[in-house]
């Protein structure tokens, strides 16, 4: 359990900050929980997605109190992220999510060289667009990620903090802080589901997400604490930490 408490807590101040979480402690679960536990994918999942919401769920109080989000914005993208990832989820039984992994490996070079070159990509806070554009095109991102979340998941925050960047012009810190609302709402739906099919394990899952709440507090105060330039560097990293591993899963059969 201390293994576990402890990959947690990373996993909630890495989240917290430019998502990725689910990199720390998803391999941790499947190391560290009993045998038949860990060979039972659903539980694993299940159980990941409990403690992670708790962290979550800090992220988005933690960054409310100290920074002025999007509101008017942010209810329909999460309202259309929570129903499109019932239908990602669904639509996992037509299609098999593993024609995607080359899709979003060519995706998530793309936003890391494109953030590498651009220097000063996310460094200032300028919203170009008036509120009715920026309510339609926020839901139309929540539910395009919202989607991709409850099909297939890896980079949802990634994808995300690029999105609330590039599209609407925020800054890292606010994208971040923006992607944590419309990350609860997904990891809301699927613990919905995990919760009904008796898939989590609270006694694994509850004290993990206790450190998942710790290390979101501390993620975020350091985020805010250090700016831009913190979150765009580590942003850099969990995303070339997941372009390895999807160029992992993708090359490895050859």
């Amino acid at each position: 359990m201390g293994w576990l408490c402890g990959f947690a807590f990373l996993a909630g101040l890495v989240d917290s900050v430019v998502g990725g979480g689910g990199l720390i402690q998803l391999p941790a679960l499947f190391l560290f929980l009993p045998s038949p536990a860990a060979a039972v994918i659903p539980t694993v999942l299940g159980s990941n997605k409990m403690s992670s919401i708790c962290g979550t769920g800090m992220a988005v109080v933690q960054y409310a109190r100290r920074i002025r989000l999007p509101w008017p914005s942010l209810w329909p993208a999460a309202g259309a992220a929570l129903v499109c990832s019932f239908a990602g989820a669904r639509a996992v039984t037509l299609i098999q999510p593993a024609v995607l992994e080359p899709l979003v490996l060519g995706l998530m070079v793309a936003v890391a060289v494109y953030t590498f070159v651009r220097k000063d990509l996310g460094s200032l806070h300028a919203p170009h667009l008036d509120a009715r554009s920026e309510r339609w095109l926020g839901l139309g991102v929540g539910a395009v990620i919202g989607f991709y979340d409850g099909f297939f998941g890896p980079g949802t925050g990634s994808f995300l903090i690029f999105a609330y960047i590039g599209l609407f012009g925020f800054d890292f810190l606010r994208a971040s802080a923006s992607a944590k609302v419309i990350n609860f709402a997904t990891n809301l739906s699927a613990l919905a589901y995990f919760a009904a099919t008796d898939h989590i394990l609270y006694r694994y899952a509850l004290p993990m997400g206790l450190c998942n709440i710790l290390g979101a507090i501390a993620g975020t105060r350091l985020a805010i604490l250090r700016g831009n330039r913190f979150v765009r560097a580590l942003f850099l990293i969990v995303v070339t930490v997941m372009i390895l591993r999807f160029a992992w899963d993708v090359l490895r059969p050859a």
